[in-house]
């Protein structure tokens, strides 16, 4: 038996996927925006949400962090 179907065939992977949500729901109701678009161009991104100033980095190593 190979590693992946005794992860497949034990109990906690088996009630993981039944809280699963159809494929279909989970695609059409997730936006999907590329961090080119998003920081057009710069490295840094100030992100406000009720009432707080969150800012999202773009590293030298090309890695996102976002910090409050």
């Amino acid at each position: 038996m190979s590693p992946s179907s005794l992860l497949l065939s034990s109990p906690a992977a088996s009630i993981t996927e039944s809280r699963r949500r159809p494929m279909s729901m989970t695609t059409t109701s997730v936006r999907r925006v590329s961090s080119l678009a998003l920081l057009d161009g710069a490295r840094e991104l100030v992100i406000q949400h009720q009432g707080n100033e969150y800012h999202l980095r773009l590293t030298r190593n090309d890695k996102l962090i976002l910090t409050k």
